[in-house]
């Protein structure tokens, strides 16, 4: 593997790790808002939510490096990566107000546009590279599933 093409996979991947780990650092302690916190239906245990987010953010920093290589216009791997980076801001954000904040409404809005964003990107990712595409469907389904929990955290509490 060219030093280059590793480069670029570390940078896309770490940067979106990092994001993940700098919002868990601010949002604080989480395991004291599930103690407060009636917990909805099908709420998976603790331990599976690092685990799960820290495979998402490498994947979905390897989809984004093949967009930015893929064969296509400038203009369109722009668009596709400023989709992306989009989700990760809203992304970033929801740990905080949501755990930080303790605002489960606020967290229930960024969520869903967190939601819509993860889905536009994909569809373009597809549109772009299939594989980029299929490595977002776990996110995607998972983003969504976040966001029932989310709702029904709101709505139970």
């Amino acid at each position: 593997m060219k030093k280059e093409k590793l480069y670029g996979i570390l940078f896309y991947i770490f940067t979106a790790e990092g994001i993940g780990a700098l919002s868990a650092l601010i949002a604080g302690n989480f395991s004291d808002f599930f103690l407060e916190y009636d917990k909805p239906p099908l709420m998976p245990p603790g331990w599976l939510f690092p685990v799960v987010w820290t495979v998402l953010y490498a994947v979905m920093g390897y989809s984004a490096y093949l967009i930015s290589r893929a064969d296509t216009s400038k203009d369109v791997k722009k668009n596709a990566l400023t989709v992306y980076w989009l989700q990760l801001f809203f992304n970033f954000l929801w740990s905080i107000i949501f755990f930080r904040f303790e605002l489960l409404w606020a967290g229930f809005v960024d969520i869903l546009l967190l939601l819509t964003a993860v889905c536009i990107m994909t569809v373009m990712f597809f549109r772009i590279k299939p594989k980029a595409g299929w490595l977002n469907v776990p996110y995607v389904l998972w983003v969504a599933f976040a966001t029932y929990l989310n709702l029904a955290t709101a709505i139970i509490n």
